[in-house]
C-alpha cells in the first residue's frame, strides 16, 4: 500500500489524469513508432527544437537526459513558437512552427486529441506534455521547479528493471508502466537511473485543481516571461529559480552533490 504526502500525492484525486492513464499503451506506441520511423532529419528537428532545454539543471557526467513535447503553457508546441517568435539559428519561427505542427499531426494525433479533450472539459488545466527520457547512468543534481500552483505527473511509458528511481525530500520513489506518480516539484528532488537501458515517461504538469485559476494563471504567465527572456529555449518549463539552496544539500544528505561543479 503507497504512503502518500504533500509533496508524493495519490494520483486517483486527479481524474482527469484517468483518461490519459487509460491510454498509456496508445501514447507509448506512438512515442516507440516515432522513435522507430521518424527520419533522421525529424529526429534533430525534434530534440533540438520541441524539447525543453535547461541552463541551470545539471548532471553528473556525461550521462544525459532527453525530451521533446507537445504542449507548453496550454499552447501546442506549434503554437507556443509562433506566439513568443522563438529564433533558431537555422530555422524562422514560422518554418519551425509549421515543421511542429506537421509532426505532431504525422506521429502524434491520438496523444494531442487526448490533451484537447481534457482541457476541453477541466478548464485548460494540463499546461505543459512531453516525453522524458532518462539515459542510462544519468545522475541529476538537487533541484527544484518552483511553482506554488502547479503539480507534475509522470506516467510510466518504458521503465526497466532496476535502480531508476526519484529521490525527493528524503523519499526514494519508483516509476511504473502505466502508471501515474504525482508529485510536487517545489520540493527538492534528484532522479537518477543506475541501469543499462532507456527509461522514457510522459511527463504532464497541471494547476493544483483547488488554486484560484486566475491567481495560477497571472504566476505562470509572470514566471515564464522572465523564463524566456533568460533563456527561450526553455520554452518555459526550467529557470534560474530551479537551483536548490545550499541548506537543501545538508539537509537531504546531498552535501557532495556540491563538489560537482569542481569536478564538472
Amino acid at each position: 500500500m503507497e504512503s502518500f504526502n504533500e509533496y508524493h500525492i495519490d494520483p486517483k484525486e486527479f481524474t482527469f489524469l484517468k483518461k490519459i492513464q487509460d491510454n498509456w499503451q496508445v501514447i507509448r506506441d506512438e512515442f516507440t513508432h516515432f522513435i522507430k520511423n521518424a527520419s533522421q532529419e525529424e529526429l534533430n528537428f525534434t530534440y533540438e527544437i520541441l524539447g525543453p532545454k535547461s541552463k541551470t539543471i545539471k548532471t553528473k557526467g556525461n550521462s544525459k537526459y532527453s525530451a521533446f513535447g507537445i504542449l507548453f503553457q496550454g499552447l501546442f508546441i506549434d503554437k507556443y513558437i509562433e506566439f513568443h517568435q522563438i529564433k533558431y539559428v537555422e530555422y524562422g519561427s514560422n518554418e519551425a512552427s509549421e515543421k511542429a505542427f506537421i509532426l505532431r499531426e504525422k506521429y502524434f494525433p491520438n496523444l494531442a486529441n487526448l490533451i484537447e479533450k481534457v482541457n476541453l472539459n477541466h478548464d485548460e488545466i494540463i499546461r505543459n506534455v512531453y516525453f522524458g527520457t532518462f539515459h542510462p547512468g544519468l545522475d541529476i543534481k538537487l533541484h527544484v521547479n518552483y511553482n506554488p500552483h502547479m503539480n507534475r505527473g509522470y506516467l510510466g511509458l518504458i521503465v526497466p528493471e532496476g535502480d531508476i528511481a526519484m529521490k525527493i525530500c528524503h523519499e526514494e520513489l519508483y516509476w511504473h508502466e502505466g502508471e501515474f506518480m504525482v508529485l510536487d516539484h517545489s520540493y527538492p528532488h534528484c532522479p537518477h537511473n543506475y541501469t543499462n537501458y532507456d527509461r522514457t515517461v510522459l511527463v504532464v504538469d497541471f494547476f493544483k485543481p483547488d488554486m484560484p485559476r486566475e491567481k495560477a494563471i497571472a504566476f505562470e504567465r509572470e514566471q515564464v516571461t522572465q523564463r524566456m527572456q533568460d533563456n527561450p529555449y526553455s520554452l518555459g518549463v526550467f529557470g534560474k529559480s530551479d537551483k536548490a539552496k545550499e541548506e537543501d544539500f545538508i539537509k537531504y544528505g546531498l552535501a557532495h552533490q556540491l563538489e560537482w561543479d569542481k569536478a564538472l
